[in-house]
This record gives structure tokens, C-alpha cells and sequence, in this order.
């Protein structure tokens, strides 16, 4: 599976531990940014490239994108057409976004994340990588609406 990766300044560090595990894991990983740190960076830039590098492969993937909460990213990622963002906290919430939602962006809070043992981090990424969706006819039903409605 090939993973876009992004992240602003408030998550550069978290994604360099993100692309090493991810790499160590064998998968596919194309940075779309920043390439170093710079304290100026903003996230809607990030999860634009992120987003619509995801939408256009022809491959199966995903993408993950860092800031300081989380939030930023999935705003942001979440205005582009096609892409289901969620804020991840939990091994808990990997499985549910991708189980019932089928979430193809994984937005990471760097500020909350960063705190603790990098193997929560590890396994909620694991979750979220390899959790498939569900495709129960509510949840099916529940994202056809969601295109119906704002597609």
C-alpha cells in the first residue's frame, strides 16, 4: 500500500518517526511535505498535496497527516471531494473510523501523541493501516448520503 505523508511544523518531528515505522513496515511512502522543518509552515498546503496526490494514485492507498492537534489537517483535508478524515487518539477510534467509515486520511495529533510511547503511536497506525471497512449496509447507506448530500 503506498501512504502519502504530511505534516506542518507542529508535526515534522512526529513525521519522521511516522515514515521510518512506516518504511520499516514495507510500505510504500511518498513525503509530500515539508521536506525539513520551518516554524513558518502552515497545514492547509500540506493536506492539499497529501489529498489530492491520494485521490489521483491508481493504486491502493492512503495518507497521514500530522499537526499540533489534529485538526487543522482534517479541516482541511476533509474540503477536498472524496476524502474521509478522522482524528485519531486511540487504537480504538483507528479501527472505528476505518471500519464504519472507511477513512482514507489519518489525521495525528502531534501535541497529544507526542506525550506518550511511540507504540501507541505504532499501533494505532497498525489499526488504521489494516482495518478494513466494514461495508455493513448502514455504514455503505451512511457514506452514500454523504455524497448525495455534498458530493
Amino acid at each position: 500500500m503506498k501512504v502519502y505523508l504530511a505534516s506542518d511544523h507542529a508535526g515534522f518531528h512526529l513525521k519522521t518517526k511516522v515514515h521510518a515505522y512506516l518504511a520499516k513496515h514495507d510500505y510504500e511512502v511518498e513525503d509530500v511535505g515539508d521536506a525539513e522543518f520551518n516554524p513558518q509552515d502552515d497545514y492547509p498546503q500540506f493536506a492539499y498535496a497529501a489529498t489530492t496526490k491520494l485521490l489521483g494514485s491508481n493504486e491502493e492507498a492512503r495518507a497521514i497527516l500530522i499537526c499540533g492537534s489534529g485538526q487543522g489537517m482534517c479541516i482541511a483535508a476533509n474540503r477536498v471531494h472524496g476524502i474521509r478524515a478522522c482524528v485519531v487518539e486511540s487504537i480504538w477510534m483507528a479501527k472505528d473510523c476505518r471500519e464504519d467509515d472507511d477513512s482514507n486520511v489519518l489525521c495525528l495529533p502531534a501535541r497529544v501523541l507526542e506525550k506518550g510511547d511511540f507504540k501507541l503511536i505504532e499501533d494505532i497506525l497498525e489499526a488504521w493501516l489494516t482495518t478494513p471497512f466494514s461495508s455493513a449496509p448502514r455504514h455503505a447507506r451512511r457514506l452514500k448520503e454523504i455524497e448525495e448530500l455534498y458530493g
